[in-house]
């Protein structure tokens, strides 16, 4: 398929995480509308530290940012630890501060938590991340679409068609964005 890239970010190193499973069955879901990409280097890239930025990108940190940049939007699903962001990926976003791909570009995410209000402090901190480095957040394409474990199936996507409707339905919201400001 030939069409826009749409970068997909699971915050959660977790076997079996609800919100991989969300970011997974986009993919599946979008295959016919746009060319994706899942993120799945996360637990490999290095703390952060400016010095290194400074000098040489590790590898795991160009490869990230290169596909930031290659994407036309990104769509992210994390969960929330102790009222904020997974340390882990608030280190993959301090990693992109640094650079000027995620400048402009639109960015969503979807809460898949049983109650939205669990995961309020993270995505209130991903939003104050987002706007600091200069991320076009799409709003209409945030959504909050609960995956239980009774949605999932052996596969580790998410089964429910309710669910996966609402899955792709945000993604779609986030590629019309893109779509209308090519126009």
């Amino acid at each position: 398929m030939t069409g826009p890239q749409l970068l997909l970010i699971s915050g959660s190193l977790r076997d079996g995480s609800s919100n991989s499973a969300a970011i997974r069955t986009v993919a599946a879901q979008l295959e016919s509308d746009a060319d994706v990409t899942v993120y799945a280097e996360m637990g490999l890239l290095p703390h952060f530290n400016p010095d290194v930025e400074a000098t040489a990108l590790p590898d795991v940190v160009a490869c990230l940012r290169r596909n930031i940049d290659d994407a036309v939007a990104v769509l992210i699903c994390t969960p929330e630890y102790a009222g904020a962001l997974p340390g882990s990926f608030k280190n993959l976003l301090d990693w992109t501060v640094g650079g000027m791909e995620i400048v402009d570009k639109p960015v969503a995410w979807i809460n898949v938590s049983a109650n939205a209000t669990n995961a309020a402090g993270a995505h209130a901190s991903l939003e104050t991340v987002l706007n600091y480095t200069g991320a076009d957040i799409v709003h209409d394409a945030c959504r909050h679409v609960p995956v239980a474990a009774a949605d999932l199936s052996s596969d580790g996507l998410v089964s429910t068609s309710a669910v996966v409707d609402e899955l792709r339905s945000a993604a779609l919201t986030l590629l019309e964005r893109v779509r209308q400001e090519r126009a």
